[in-house]
């Protein structure tokens, strides 16, 4: 069985256990505790029912070639719409021009040189294997959290375990050979191309989870080549007087390392030359494939905002509309991406917040992609985990003329040549390789919108290069705005426990060596103020873990010492107890298990499985030493075979919650339920091998 096929959520089983004073928490309490911790939240963004969900819908080779950006020719009514709901900002920027990295960046709130991701074949995971992903920090905080479509770069490494409630749902990329053309107006419905069966399935989606706290992550792999799309998309342009681009060649006194491959692999598609430059008529062509795809994805869009509003979610629900990158056509001689031009770094991007103040607000403030990730806590009042390597763009949505980002970072490689670029308000700095030793670039968008003319070697612009260059050299963290007048931090967090600027384990430790004390330590265990300390206090605590007033104090998050796994079980079992559905309760418990996945035990071992006896189906734990191929048989007093399950490789870690402990449905190999009575099952890991009973009664 794969292993991302386990129930998730809620066990569907009971405890049994002595009756103790600690175990005796009434309604009020939990109430009490509940309301404690509802105050201490900002008002703001809090739903009366919970922290908002997020709708997170990510386009694929989009520039900002939409009517809400100005661009009255393009038929985009559904993505206009949801612009004039939240804040469109008309300078955002990706992180490095190329699907995979830039992805990866989004997903893991990480810059580039930091996840060493450069290219579309690097896995982060591979990278980074204790990253902690977007959609991870909303599940480790109790979402249900599912992608739909191109989300990371392909399939395999979009359904990472970590981050998906469930198996992620996509479809292959198919027409990119060379017998195929670069675009095709088709005679076909809206759900017979990939774009189409992606915003069907979001649309099920969304029905099937709406009574869950969710993140929804859905993505479109349209406009993205080849520009296949509907004829009826194709027919809305007809008679459109569409303009080539002011120049389609290389900036004049530009290094030529910057143009890298000028057409790059819009080459593959039988109908585009093997060499030369493109005419007219075929450019102008391409420029239509582009727009008529560019409205069939808004189409589907519209689906999945038609449906987010028929369900009543859409007023408790963040949306983010956003491209990995844009895409040249034909600037600069190009057709494509990877390049450190505007039009390649320049992203479209929106964000709604429910209740927000300022509805249809374009801004100018320089943001990032890489800002989406500490944008999508603040706005849902999650702990920003303090390695992110963005800013939280709520304070823009707050006041769009809020003082901003001073540059706006990105990079790509040539080879082993690296390229660093800087976008300011007015001006685009790029070095290529160390210290701009194979060629500089300076643009000036005031006078050269267009980027012509590399200004970079003009004497008159020696000391703005100069400037520009330790502006570079400083990076983004000099580049940040400051935001000390908005964020009034006390001098500690109430679930600190020990003051040391950061909600971690030795807090949770210090409430539970706690429990059933009479003179207390330290006075902050008892966190909610009943005059007792007991398992309440600690998930309160657990449900900020991570959280810090000071940026600067170290993480020390995870992963917990092994020798306190048994102690968080402890924890858990408890905390089931008295989980009465609640957010708060949800997501400690949810970190209490985050924390046990995390946890490598000094020994293999297989743990009793539950609920025993069961009807009719059953987890089995364990604990993995070392990283090992897992395989489980299940069999009759007779030693007859009724079962097997191949796990298959696993790391070493916990398994001992629903979520990633085995499963088995209480069936045989060919789908019956098994009759009631003993049966045995046997775990093996490598070279460890153990046998536990189970017992079924119906």
């Amino acid at each position: 069985m794969h292993k991302q096929s386990f129930v998730q959520g809620r066990e569907s089983f009971s405890v049994k256990r002595p009756f103790t004073r600690r175990s005796f928490l009434t309604t009020s309490l939990k109430a009490g505790a509940a309301a404690f911790t509802t105050g201490l939240l900002p008002k703001r963004y809090v739903h009366a029912e919970g922290q908002y969900n997020v709708l997170f819908i990510m386009v694929d080779d989009l520039r900002p070639r939409l009517g809400c950006y100005g661009h009255s020719e393009m038929h985009t009514p559904n993505i206009d719409r949801l612009a004039q709901q939240g804040t469109l900002f008309n300078r955002a920027y990706c992180q490095y021009p190329v699907c995979n990295p830039s992805r990866t960046s989004m997903l893991t709130g990480l810059r580039p040189q930091t996840t060493r991701v450069f290219n579309n074949s690097t896995g982060f995971r591979e990278m980074l294997p204790n990253a902690v992903t977007l959609p991870q920090h909303f599940k480790t905080a109790g979402y249900h959290t599912q992608s739909v479509g191109k989300i990371a770069h392909n399939l395999s490494r979009q359904d990472d375990i970590y981050s998906w409630s469930v198996p992620s749902w996509g479809l292959p990329i198919t027409n990119q050979g060379p017998s195929n053309p670069s675009w095709q107006a088709l005679d076909v419905e809206d759900d017979e191309l990939s774009s189409g069966k992606t915003a069907k399935r979001a649309v099920e989606i969304l029905k099937e989870i709406q009574n869950t706290r969710f993140f929804l992550a859905v993505g479109f792999h349209t406009p993205h080549l080849p520009l296949y799309a509907p004829k009826k998309y194709y027919e809305l342009y007809e008679g459109e007087d569409f303009r080539l681009p002011s120049s389609s060649i290389l900036p004049s006194d530009a290094p030529s390392i910057a143009g890298g491959k000028l057409i790059g692999d819009i080459r593959l598609f039988r109908d585009i030359p093997d060499k030369g430059t493109f005419s007219d008529a075929k450019s102008l062509e391409l420029i239509w494939a582009y727009a008529a795809s560019i409205s069939y994805m808004d189409a589907q869009v519209g689906r999945i905002l038609q449906q987010l509003d028929a369900l009543r979610l859409t007023e408790n629900t963040v949306i983010v509309f956003a491209s990995d990158h844009g895409f040249h056509l034909g600037e600069h001689g190009k057709w494509g991406k990877n390049s450190l031009f505007e039009v390649s770094l320049h992203s479209p991007l929106m964000v709604r917040v429910p209740g927000q103040t300022h509805l249809g607000t374009k801004t100018d403030a320089l943001v990032e992609l890489v800002d989406i990730y500490p944008t999508l806590c603040d706005a849902c009042q999650l702990p920003i985990p303090t390695q992110l390597e963005g800013t939280s763009m709520i304070p823009i949505i707050e006041q769009p003329t809020h003082p901003w980002k001073t540059a706006a970072f990105s990079q790509v490689k040539r080879g082993g040549v690296k390229g660093n670029s800087m976008r300011t308000e007015r001006y685009r700095y790029t070095e290529w390789g160390q210290n701009g030793s194979r060629g500089t670039e300076l643009y000036d968008y005031d006078t050269d919108p267009d980027e012509t003319v590399n200004i970079a070697d003009l004497s008159e612009n020696t000391e703005l290069v100069k400037h520009l260059s330790e502006q570079l050299h400083a990076g983004w963290r000099e580049a940040l705005p400051d935001i000390s007048e908005r964020i009034s931090v006390p001098q500690t967090l109430l679930w600190d426990i020990n003051n040391d600027g950061i909600v971690d384990i030795q807090d949770l430790l210090l409430v539970s060596n706690s429990f059933d004390v009479e003179t207390l330590e330290h006075p902050k265990v008892d966190v909610n103020g009943d005059g007792r300390v007991d398992i309440i206090d600690l998930l309160l605590v657990a449900a900020h873990f991570g959280e810090s007033n000071n940026p600067a104090a170290p993480s020390k998050s995870m992963p917990i010492p092994a020798e306190h796994a048994a102690l968080v079980d402890e924890w858990l079992t408890e905390a089931r107890l008295v989980d009465d559905g609640s957010d708060i309760f949800r997501q400690g418990i949810a970190t209490l298990e985050h924390l046990i996945h995390t946890t490598v035990p000094p020994e293999t071992a297989l743990l009793p499985n539950y609920p025993n006896p069961f009807n009719p189906e059953t987890w089995i734990p364990y604990d993995l030493a070392e990283d090992a191929n897992v395989h489980i048989d299940i069999y009759n007093l007779k030693g007859e075979s009724v079962r097997w399950l191949s796990i298959g490789f696993q790391t070493a870690g916990t398994y001992r919650v629903s979520s990633r402990a085995a499963y088995w449905d209480g069936r045989n190999a060919v789908g019956e339920p098994v009759a009631s009575g003993i049966y045995f099952y046997t775990f093996q890991a490598g070279r460890f091998r153990a046998t536990r009973q189970m017992v079924i009664l119906k």
